[in-house]
């Protein structure tokens, strides 16, 4: 059996279904169908993401694209409401508080000046400030602090997805439960996507917004990207103890925390020396807890000497190993074939510009809203590497 539509998108995520919000956006009479495998995303990166946003980015092209992104945030309930129900993301700004020892600090005054100059409302803190704004807070060794004024903090990640998709679908995209087994492909041009029912969607172009397994759609058209999930374990707990106005805290040592309702959550960096088997496990790392997660929040804020673990859930980055920057555009060699992949961590944020990015290039061959060609998989191509030095 084949079906046809003008654009057939492979994942059924955030990424996926923010492409076909905008494309029956800027075009309601184009066909769209989305496949993705599993409705009830109970693994997908989209339901198991920290769902944060932060302007704190060192590279202008992340920068504008999360300004883009806080804005449509903002007005989430006007753009995806559906018969007059409006999604509720429970967007809050609290910032992103970045800490930096003196080996650090150079590298957050270079940050911050091209930070204001993209327009990002960033302030330094001396040790002696941050004490003062935040007096839970340990700067015993600290020398300096970023912190987000405006424009940065969290929201319901798994509401977002769920609101692109049911405002795509009410705009008449259609969603296709299955996996993809193949591509057809003739002359560089992907005539259908072959789908593990024995279906075939034949298609006018074709997005691979697949996250974690970008790499496998990829190799289906011969493309070779470093792109492999990786695993991220996240660990909620309680404190006895409030702290007031807490934003989110990134330490030198890499751990992250936040405050979540009446408790907190917190991240340690992934083990360097995790085999890709252990990478694309959804197993949660407890011994992570134990040895990297509580000495540095016990270091970090005095009070998290005496938290009480609750919980913790393990999600995929979708990440890019060539320079940790989401990889956007035509696939090489492939005239009608596009990728939106490698957002390494940052794809909740990022899915507003990247779908709209998108829908822009299948529709109008260019860029309209924001010019993201400097993230275009050409410069995999010719090593020319993103280099942000903001990553969590």
């Amino acid at each position: 059996m084949t079906r046809r539509y003008d654009v057939a998108i492979v994942g059924g995520g955030v990424i996926g279904s923010s492409v076909a919000y905008h494309l029956k956006t800027l075009d309601p009479a184009l066909s769209v169908a989305v496949i993705e495998r599993d409705p009830t995303y109970r693994t997908a990166s989209s339901a198991l993401s920290a769902s944060s946003i932060r302007q704190q980015f060192s590279t202008p092209v992340n920068i504008a694209i999360s300004r883009f992104g806080i804005d449509f945030l903002r007005r989430a309930d006007e753009y995806l409401s559906v018969d007059g129900e409006m999604p509720h993301l429970g967007l809050t700004e609290p910032g992103y508080l970045y800490l930096a020892t003196e080996a650090g600090m150079p590298v957050l005054r270079e940050n911050n000046a091209i930070q204001r100059q993209a327009g990002a409302d960033i302030a330094l803190l001396q040790p002696e400030a941050l004490k003062q704004r935040f007096p839970w807070l340990n700067t015993d060794d600290l020398a300096l602090g970023s912190l987000g004024l405006r424009d940065e903090g969290w929201f319901d990640g798994y509401g977002l997805l769920q609101a692109f998709r049911n405002k795509a679908r009410a705009l008449g995209a259609d969603y296709i439960t299955a996996s993809v087994s193949d591509l057809d492909i003739s002359a560089g041009k992907v005539e259908a996507v072959l789908l593990d029912s024995g279906e075939r969607i034949a298609c006018g172009f074709a997005v691979n917004a697949a996250g974690p397994h970008a790499a496998t759609i990829l190799g289906k058209a011969g493309v070779d990207f470093p792109l492999a999930p990786e695993r991220h374990c996240v660990f909620v707990f309680t404190c006895k103890e409030t702290l007031p106005a807490c934003p989110l805290v990134i330490d030198p040592s890499g751990v992250w925390f936040r405050a979540e309702g009446s408790g907190f959550i917190a991240g340690p960096p992934p083990r360097e020396d995790d085999t890709p088997e252990q990478q694309a496990s959804l197993e949660v790392d407890y011994g992570l807890y134990e040895e990297v997660l509580w000495p540095a929040l016990a270091h970090r804020v005095p009070a998290f000497e005496a938290i009480k673990f609750s919980n913790a859930w393990a999600g995929h980055y979708d990440m890019n190993h060539f320079d940790h920057n989401a990889i956007i555009g035509f696939v090489p060699g492939h005239g009608n074939f596009l990728m939106a992949n490698g957002f390494s961590g940052h794809g909740m944020q990022q899915s507003p510009a990247a779908g709209r990015g998108i829908a822009e290039l299948i529709l109008f061959g260019a860029y309209r809203s924001l010019d993201l060609s400097e993230l275009g998989p050409e410069r995999l191509l010719g090593n020319q590497p993103i280099i942000e030095k903001n990553i969590i």
